[in-house]
């Protein structure tokens, strides 16, 4: 949904890269309100490489492939579809000033002489595994978190890194470039680290937010191969002529820093309707958490598997990774594919009208289960799940939507009660922004088992942060305006819903 009028003047470009999908979005700020101009939209879809005989093989995302192969981003695809978006954004905005760029988290490409050193792993890749094995028998998962103050997820950076240096393929490479860096670079020719994103990879100090040397020095990892760093809110520097004769726009335009971590730049469109709040974003993975001032450290955090990363403005996000929307997108993959007819042609809204009249009578499951992270026939895991349990498991699509939406609320609702006993506050309000915010079912369902409002919206809150992180950088509001202000202008710009606790 477009929400500029006529006299609004875009002069931004958001580019947003979320693990299925990728959008170019244009903003400006029209009155005192943020309007938004989609432009352009494309699929994220990976790669699996299957080596038979010496021989790489190509399969789309969901196509059968034996033991050996390899997931990966099909990242030279990908930056064309964000050139031709951000040519259509120059078409339609001739007096485009900046560019700001956030993807997904922890996955990174390798360089040698600013050249690409084959295509990035996709983090749900299985090698990731061996990667924690090999850190692990140098530092303790305990003495880990104290340096770098991260949950543990088998994919974070710094694991999938070990698995390059024990390979002998990370001594090939100069430079090491988080997915929306190495945009950035294509795009204005400077590398840098920008630090939200930064704060996910393992490899920064929880306490000083700079690259962790003593880390580096641990693992082996040379030090040179980590860019400079840079904060949300600098300039990273102008498109290269090369670019803007490509784009058709200025010489001129800068690529500012955002909150490159999606989750950073959706976190500065939360309204918070006050301190005591938790978020949830909500896409294909679930964070789940609270913005604060200071890390918490316990072993109590840690043994939760609660993260402290980077948020905008010097702020943290004490959160945790829950599994997400993944569940149900796979799992309507797979009926899409289906031989069955009925199965075939569902779609996701009949479905969830269904689902709402589903009686409920199964226990909830664990989203967080290894099994539930590859892509795959989503629903015949489940049903094992049950199975191995004694317990009847869901039959129907609509049975399976309402099993995953109600242990995803379920898994909200204790992740946010940990969070409440972690960080020593009460929380009484649930922000839900992300796709998942336009899921009514799952509000409802957050609200039941969480007995808190919810309060949903906005949907863009990703694009919405990074453009309003690049509006105070170039001076579209006060560049002195604290995240408040940016919160009140997304406040005034978009409009939630309520949703309040049901009484069984």
């Amino acid at each position: 949904m477009d929400h500029g009028n006529e006299s609004t003047t875009f002069t931004l470009a958001a580019v947003d890269l979320g693990a299925t999908s990728g959008r170019v979005i244009l903003g400006g700020i029209d009155d005192g309100v943020l309007r938004m101009k989609h432009v352009a939209r494309f699929p994220n879809t990976p790669l699996t490489l299957l080596e038979t005989n010496g021989e790489v093989q190509g399969f789309a995302h969901g196509q059968d492939a034996a033991a050996g192969e390899g997931l990966y981003w099909n990242i030279q695809s990908l930056y064309a579809a964000v050139q031709d978006g951000l040519r259509e954004a120059a078409r339609l905005a001739p007096g485009l000033t900046s560019i700001g760029i956030d993807s997904w988290a922890v996955d990174y490409s390798l360089l040698r002489n600013g050249r690409l050193l084959g295509s990035p792993h996709h983090y749900r890749d299985e090698r990731t595994a061996r990667g924690v094995e090999l850190v692990h028998n140098r530092i303790t998962p305990a003495d880990l978190f104290a340096r770098n103050g991260l949950q543990h997820l088998d994919f974070n950076t710094v694991f999938q890194l070990a698995v390059e240096s024990e390979t002998g393929f990370l001594d090939l490479a100069d430079e090491v470039l988080l997915i929306p860096d190495l945009l950035a670079y294509w795009l204005t020719g400077r590398s840098h680290a920008e630090v939200t994103n930064a704060s996910t990879t393992g490899l920064l100090s929880v306490t000083t937010r700079t690259w962790d040397t003593g880390l580096l020095d641990e693992f082996g990892f040379e030090r040179s191969l980590l860019p400079p760093l840079v904060r949300s809110g600098d300039a990273i520097g102008q498109i290269t002529d090369a670019t803007a004769r490509r784009l058709g726009a200025d010489h001129d335009v800068q690529v500012t820093a955002v909150g490159s971590h999606d989750t950073a730049s959706a976190v500065v469109a939360v309204p918070f309707a006050s301190k005591r709040s938790a978020y949830i974003s909500s896409g294909t993975w679930s964070l789940v958490g609270l913005e604060l001032d200071e890390p918490v450290l316990s072993t109590a955090a840690r043994e939760a598997n609660f993260t402290n990363e980077g948020g905008v403005d010097d702020t943290v996000r004490f959160l945790k990774n829950v599994s997400g929307l993944w569940l149900l997108s796979e799992s309507m993959r797979h009926w899409q594919a289906d031989s069955n007819e009925a199965q075939r042609s569902a779609d996701l809204q009949s479905l969830l009208a269904e689902a709402e009249t589903v009686k409920f009578h199964f226990e909830v499951f664990d989203p967080a289960d290894a099994r539930f992270v590859p892509p795959g026939d989503m629903p015949s895991r489940i049903a094992e799940w049950y199975t191995e349990r004694g317990l009847r498991p869901p039959e129907s699509p609509a049975e399976v939507v309402r099993c995953i939406l109600e242990s995803l609320a379920e898994a909200y609702a204790r992740t946010i009660d940990a969070a409440e006993t972690l960080a020593g506050m009460t929380v009484d309000t649930v922000h839900v922004v992300g796709g998942g915010s336009q899921n009514s079912l799952l509000c409802q369902l957050t609200a039941d088992r969480t007995g808190r409002t919810v309060l949903a919206g906005p949907v863009e809150a990703t694009a919405i942060g990074n453009l309003l992180v690049q509006a105070r950088a170039v001076g579209l509001v006060a560049k002195d305006a604290s995240l408040s202000d940016l919160r009140e202008i997304a406040r005034r710009s978009f409009p939630v819903v309520e949703y309040l606790p049901e009484t069984s």
